[in-house]
């Protein structure tokens, strides 16, 4: 029966939807109907609701081939469902090569615990306020990056981040409408949006952004965003959904802002895939340092940081990796699957190099796997403390 589902389910996605986007939900939902198959005995005294959050995965991508937001109930009665039973499916890939090996697993659930709770992680999010030390373009030297005592700005510059919202089944226009809203009543002095916005769903409709981000029309002139990734999938209604709002994005471009902790020069990177290096010592070459601000940098991608040209950045913003997305940071471990497969890229958190500093923002929602799991999103105002007492404009 299985099988016979995946085939149709293939068929359907290839014909609506075309070859390559079938490619990829016949290898996804492939992968998860063989463990699923293998794990499904273990579950015999609740086959019945095994089978259900089965068909919940493939009615969950039959409908992606014809993508548009769902109302809140097909999200509660099947994207939730399809995705928790799809991640804690590949989660339960060690337990299903135990039992495919001739040995009877212990902690059969345990994978669907995880899932379970990467389902809260993934509704909700953690507010945080975060301390940090960077340069100021003087070229002292920087202190210790979490300041303490005496190290603290009085005023320090205040940050929000809002970075990889993914509007979709878990991120609604009201969720992020309201993360907005948070956002403003948080009094910051920038609100920096540092890309991938969408998700296949809610790229056909600029409305959904801009509804989303409306609450952010009341702070004119201090809200800026760069491009991620998938914005180039449907650049032009993530263009009219800022510009309706009031929101600046700056595609490879600067702007200079006063603000009550002094004046900040913001360099908007755009998303390349090649040749990054030579991209951002081109932007930089283009807009030079302004004496007497803090420079901050918006790049979508963390990974990024080592092709920037050394001491171009007091502040790099980043998202990107959704903090990992799967991992420990729950339990106040550093460990992501990221790093437990060797992938050098930052993933959340500050980081340093030579004079330079970024900060990797986990994520406002997801996208990709189907859950968090041990990797809550992140709501917090960063707290920027310049290391210098030097005059500002």
């Amino acid at each position: 029966m299985a099988l016979a589902l995946w085939a149709a389910v293939v068929a359907f996605v290839a014909k609506a939807r075309g070859r390559q986007f079938a490619m990829f939900v016949g290898i996804l939902t492939g992968i998860h109907s063989l463990i699923a198959t293998e794990m499904a005995p273990l579950f015999a005294r609740i086959m019945p609701l095994y089978i259900a959050l089965h068909f919940a995965v493939f009615i969950n991508f039959s409908m992606l081939a014809v993508p548009r937001m769902r109302p809140f109930l097909y999200r509660l009665l099947v994207s939730w469902p399809g995705s928790f039973f799809i991640a804690g499916t590949y989660l339960a890939l060690p337990w299903a090569l135990v039992r495919a090996a001739g040995f009877h697993p212990w902690g059969a659930f345990v994978p669907y615990v995880l899932a379970a709770i990467g389902v809260v992680q993934s509704l909700s999010a953690r507010e945080e306020e975060i301390d940090l030390v960077v340069g100021d373009g003087s070229g002292a030297a920087l202190p210790h990056p979490f300041p303490r005592g005496k190290m603290r700005e009085a005023r320090p510059l205040r940050i929000v981040q809002i970075t990889d919202p993914h509007i979709g089944p878990f991120m609604s226009v009201e969720r992020l409408r309201k993360i907005s809203e948070s956002a403003v009543t948080k009094h910051p002095d920038l609100v920096c949006l540092t890309g991938d916005f969408l998700t296949m769903e809610s790229q056909s409709d600029p409305e959904l952004l801009r509804r989303a981000l409306e609450p952010l029309t009341a702070m004119p002139g201090r809200v800026f965003a760069c491009n991620g990734n998938h914005d180039h999938e449907a650049p032009e209604t993530v263009k009219s959904a800022l510009r309706a709002n009031g929101i600046r994005l700056l595609v490879d471009e600067e702007a200079i802002v006063d603000t009550e902790a002094g004046r900040v020069q913001i360099v908007g990177m755009d998303f390349v895939w090649r040749d990054r290096e030579g991209h951002l010592k081109k932007v930089c070459s283009e807009h030079p340092r302004v004496p007497g601000t803090t420079r901050l940098v918006l790049l979508h991608d963390p990974g990024a940081f080592k092709h920037l040209p050394e001491g171009e950045a007091d502040l790099v913003l980043s998202g990107h990796t959704h903090g990992g997305q799967v991992g420990l940071l729950s339990l106040g471990l550093p460990w992501t699957f990221l790093r437990l497969f060797g992938i050098k890229i930052p993933d959340h958190g500050f980081w340093a190099r030579g004079r330079d500093r970024m900060y990797v923002h986990r994520g406002t929602g997801h996208y990709g796997f189907p859950l968090r799991v041990g990797v809550p999103s992140e709501e917090s105002v960063l707290h920027v403390h310049r290391s210098t007492a030097s005059p500002r404009q």
